[in-house]
């Protein structure tokens, strides 16, 4: 064996090194708790006695439970509102950022801080801005003469208030990734558009979205993923209430689990969120693939 041939064997083996360390990680944290789940959820299993077999019995009660559907229909929402502001947000925030020409390093970091910090951190921070008394939301709403708002414990202004405080959280990673897709778009291409007489929205539309489009649709099929599994803003801000208005399948979870101590109807619902956002995604991408071939 030349020194060549070795070389590129001891390159080989170091890369599959890697690589088995990876699979190992996502089949240790990853694919084995999907098929445990897919096993817990016909389950009667409290980790304390020896599990039952229960078939479909857990479903059935999960189905019959009044909160089921309320916490469907509150994730759908959250994920549509998240899509509205959450996805749009970070979009407009890597346009304007690639627009500046001074200060933009700054202000990359100002716009990232948000994901640095702890999710807890993050969340307890916006308890306090929604506080309906000394809360800083309130106060600018006084200074503007507007009455102060019950953000958290007001059935009409929950789910937003959480959709808010996801949005702030994740700002910084959309927007950079974003941002660098931008900065891969030729500048000839704004040029020719500027020669024509195009306009910044005209720009934006026939050169900035159709050269951004793949990131565009891969940030919505993981911007779904993730809102769908919304947990820690509920559990954190709300506990579900008022009257169950930011109970979500994933807060739901939890409570069968650990509140319940009923570990089969947490891995049923978990079972039920993980089909429903698989479809979603063979389906998207499918439809994808056929708009773009």
């Amino acid at each position: 064996m030349n020194v060549a041939t070795k070389r590129d064997v001891q390159r080989n083996l170091t890369a599959y090194g890697f690589l088995c360390g990876a699979l190992i990680c996502f089949a240790f944290f990853s694919w084995y708790p999907m098929i445990r789940e897919v096993f817990l959820s016909f389950q009667k299993n409290n980790f304390v006695s020896d599990p039952v077999w229960v078939g479909f019995d857990n479903f059935r009660a999960v189905f019959a439970d009044s909160a089921f559907w309320p916490a469907w229909r509150n994730t759908a929402v959250f994920t549509l509102l998240a899509l509205v502001i959450g996805y749009l947000v970070p979009f407009a925030s890597a346009i304007v950022l690639n627009e500046l020409r001074h200060a933009r390093a700054y202000l990359r970091f100002v716009v990232y801080l948000p994901v640095m910090l702890p999710p807890a951190v993050s969340v307890l921070l916006f308890k306090w801005f929604y506080d309906p008394g000394a809360g800083l939301f309130n106060q600018i709403l006084g200074f503007f003469g507007v009455p102060p708002l019950s953000w958290l414990d007001s059935s009409g202004t929950a789910l937003v208030s959480l959709v808010i405080v996801s949005t702030w959280m994740n700002l910084g990673s959309g927007t950079l990734i974003y941002l660098a897709a931008l900065q891969t778009i030729p500048g000839e291409l704004y040029e020719a558009a500027e020669l024509d007489g195009a306009g910044i929205l005209r720009r934006l539309w026939h050169v900035t979205i159709p050269q951004t489009r793949l990131i565009l649709l891969v940030m919505l099929l993981l911007q779904v993923i993730a809102t769908m599994q919304v947990f820690i803003e509920p559990f954190m801000l709300t506990g579900g209430g008022p009257e169950n208005a930011t109970v979500t399948v994933a807060y739901l979870m939890y409570q069968y689990a650990f509140n319940f101590g009923n570990f089969g109807g947490g891995g049923a619902l978990g079972l039920m969120l993980m089909i429903v956002l698989m479809v979603f995604s063979v389906v998207y991408l499918r439809v994808a693939r056929e708009d773009h071939p």
